[in-house]
């Protein structure tokens, strides 16, 4: 008569263990696979003053969930032929998988060189971000993104391809935190309209997912 009753006591047990796992929440993974989307619209103020107005969508959890959207705006100063200095506001809310809700709103300040060598381009940016975010702590952070752009022609469309690397210090954590590795390429449809398609891959230690492989699009207008 004993042995029912054991056999009902490891049933429940067996139960209780695998609601409790199911109740168990998942880590946030180290690594993705993800989709990052970005639309840019540039109103020119005058010939040196640009407005510009951005929201991105970034796609994650290995292209499955929206897991990052960001909207911004700010304004671009050509003070020389080739110096440009920005000035931007980002507003952030993320939920990174099986992570909790992120919320950020951005201040950068910055200025972007562009030096023509033979055929290429060399655009160096430089810029010190101060975030405000929840609930991670806020924090300054330097960004220094070295970009070299090609033209070249494909059948008679015209064509930039390019190739850049960023690196990103983070002065709460008193480190170089993040490398951003990139190739792609542009097309100017029109004035109005650039379609830029990239690759990326992105390795960093401390955030989660930290590590990710990106495809990206910006979908660019002048109005």
């Amino acid at each position: 008569m004993r042995c029912p009753s054991l056999l009902g006591f490891v049933l429940v047990l067996m139960c209780v263990a695998g609601d409790a796992r199911a109740q168990t929440p998942s880590k946030v993974p180290k690594a993705d696979t993800e989709s990052w989307n970005d639309v840019q619209f540039t109103i020119p103020l005058s010939t040196k003053v640009d407005f510009l107005i951005q929201g991105t969508v970034r796609i994650g959890s290995n292209l499955t969930t929206p897991v990052d959207e960001r909207w911004g705006f700010g304004f671009n100063y050509r003070i020389q032929k080739y110096i440009t200095v920005n000035e931007l506001y980002f507003h952030r809310e993320a939920m990174p998988p099986n992570g909790k809700h992120e919320d950020e709103d951005r201040l950068s300040f910055g200025a972007t060189l562009n030096i023509p060598i033979g055929g290429f381009t060399l655009v160096n940016r430089n810029w010190l971000e101060r975030r405000w975010r929840h609930p991670q702590v806020d924090a300054w952070r330097y960004r220094n993104r070295v970009r070299i752009e090609h033209p070249f022609k494909l059948h008679t469309q015209q064509f930039t391809f390019f190739a850049s690397d960023e690196v990103f210090y983070d002065w709460s954590l008193h480190d170089w935190v993040r490398n951003r590795f990139s190739v792609g390429a542009n097309h100017a449809f029109n004035k109005h309209f650039t379609l830029e398609v990239y690759g990326m891959r992105q390795n960093d230690g401390r955030t989660r997912p930290g590590d990710i492989n990106i495809l990206g699009t910006v979908l660019r207008f002048r109005l």
